[in-house]
C-alpha cells in the first residue's frame, strides 16, 4: 500500500508544471529571412487573436463578436510608483492577479523583444512591469516552441503557489539593485541557467501572465501585429551582425526597418539596442543618429531605467560575452514627434 502511494505521488509530481531543457532546442543562429517561410500573421492588427497568448487578458474574437468589448487591464506602473518594491507588494499581495484587476484601459500589446531567443530578458522584465504585456518574436521555430513550453511552466508554478499560505514574494527593485551592483563581476559557471530559469518557488507580481513568444518575421510583417504608436518599448539585443557586405541589407536596423520601427511605436517610446559587435554598433548608432524621428538617451538618464540591468544581463549572449568577458556595447534612443506637417 505504501509503494502505491509512493508511485502515485511521484506521478502527480511529474504531471506537475516542467520547465524545458534548452538543449533539446538548439538550433543554428543564422535564418536567410528573405526566404518565403509559411508563417501565419494578420492582414492588419485587428484581426490578430491575442487570446492564444494572454489568454488572462483576451477573450477570443468569437466571444469578443458577442460581448463587444475586450477584457480590460490595469495601467502600466512607473518607475516612480514604486513598481515592483516590497511595500507595493506587500498592498498587492497574492490577490493582485491580471483577472482581479478594473480599469478602463484594453489590454494591448506595448513592449516588443525583436529576435527574443531563449526568452531571458522577457522573463526578467515580466515581474518589473506586471501590468504591461510584452511578446518576444522569433523566427527560429525551435526557440518559440522552448519559450512558450518556459512561459506555460512559469505560469503554473506561480498558479501552484497561489495556492498556498504564507508564500514569499520577490523584491523585484531589490533585485534589480544587486544585479546593477554586479554588473562588472564574471558570471559563476552554471549559476546563469538558473537566474534564467525565473522563479519557481517564489510569487513574482503579474505572474508571467503578461508575455509570451510568437514565430514572425519582424523584417516583413511586423505592421500586421502593431498598430501606429503602439508599442512603448522595442529590445534589439545581440542582433546577428551580418558581417558580410552583401548581407548588410538583412541587419534588423537599417534606415528601413527605423521606419517601421518609428511607425509603431509611440511618442517617448525607446528601442534598446546592445551588441558585442563593434562594427554592428557603429552600424547601428550612425542610421540611429540620422533618422529624423529618434534621438539619442544620454547615458546618465539610462541609469535610473530598471530595464537597463535586463537588457545588459538577462540574455543567453548577454551572459556569454560575459563569461567570456567581452564588451557590451549599449544605446538607446527614444521616438520624438513628427513635427512634419501636410
Amino acid at each position: 500500500m505504501t509503494s502505491v502511494s509512493n508511485e502515485a505521488a511521484t506521478t502527480s509530481k511529474q504531471q506537475g508544471p516542467k520547465l524545458p531543457q534548452k538543449k533539446f532546442f538548439r538550433q543554428r543562429a543564422h535564418v536567410n529571412i528573405f526566404n518565403d517561410v509559411p508563417l501565419d500573421y494578420p492582414i492588419n492588427p485587428d484581426e490578430e487573436d491575442w487570446s492564444k497568448l494572454f489568454p488572462t487578458y483576451f477573450r477570443p474574437h468569437t466571444e469578443e463578436a458577442q460581448t463587444g468589448s475586450d477584457i480590460k487591464r490595469p495601467l502600466s506602473p512607473s518607475a516612480a510608483d514604486g513598481a515592483g518594491s516590497a511595500e507595493s507588494l506587500a498592498k498587492r499581495g497574492p490577490a493582485a492577479t491580471p483577472t482581479a484587476a478594473l480599469e478602463q484601459v484594453p489590454a494591448q500589446v506595448e513592449f516588443a523583444d525583436i529576435g527574443c531567443g531563449y526568452g531571458g530578458l522577457l522573463v526578467a522584465l515580466a515581474p518589473l512591469y506586471p501590468n504591461t504585456l510584452m511578446v518576444g518574436m522569433e523566427i527560429r521555430t525551435k526557440l518559440v516552441d522552448y519559450l512558450q513550453q518556459r512561459i506555460e511552466a512559469l505560469r503554473g508554478f506561480q498558479q501552484g503557489l497561489l495556492l498556498r499560505k504564507n508564500v514569499e514574494w520577490v523584491d523585484v527593485r531589490s533585485k534589480i539593485s544587486q544585479e546593477i551592483a554586479a554588473l562588472d563581476q564574471p558570471a559563476v559557471e552554471g549559476e546563469e541557467d538558473l537566474h534564467d530559469n525565473g522563479e519557481t518557488n517564489r510569487l513574482v507580481p503579474g505572474h508571467y501572465e503578461n508575455i509570451a513568444a510568437m514565430r514572425i518575421n519582424c523584417q516583413k510583417y511586423l505592421p500586421n501585429f502593431f498598430k501606429k504608436g503602439q508599442l512603448s518599448k522595442m529590445f534589439i539585443l545581440f542582433a546577428d551582425p551580418h558581417f558580410k557586405r552583401r548581407k548588410h541589407k538583412a541587419r534588423i536596423i537599417s534606415t528601413t526597418m527605423l521606419a517601421e520601427y518609428a511607425y509603431v511605436m509611440r511618442t517617448g517610446g525607446i528601442i534598446y539596442m546592445i551588441t558585442d559587435v563593434k562594427d554592428l554598433y557603429d552600424w547601428s548608432v550612425k542610421r540611429l543618429d540620422n533618422f529624423p524621428l529618434f534621438e539619442r538617451i544620454p547615458d546618465e538618464e539610462l541609469k535610473s531605467d530598471p530595464a537597463i540591468p535586463c537588457v545588459i544581463n538577462s540574455t543567453e549572449e548577454g551572459k556569454k560575452v560575459a563569461r567570456n568577458k567581452g564588451q557590451k556595447y549599449l544605446a538607446c534612443y527614444r521616438r520624438i514627434e513628427d513635427t512634419f506637417k501636410d
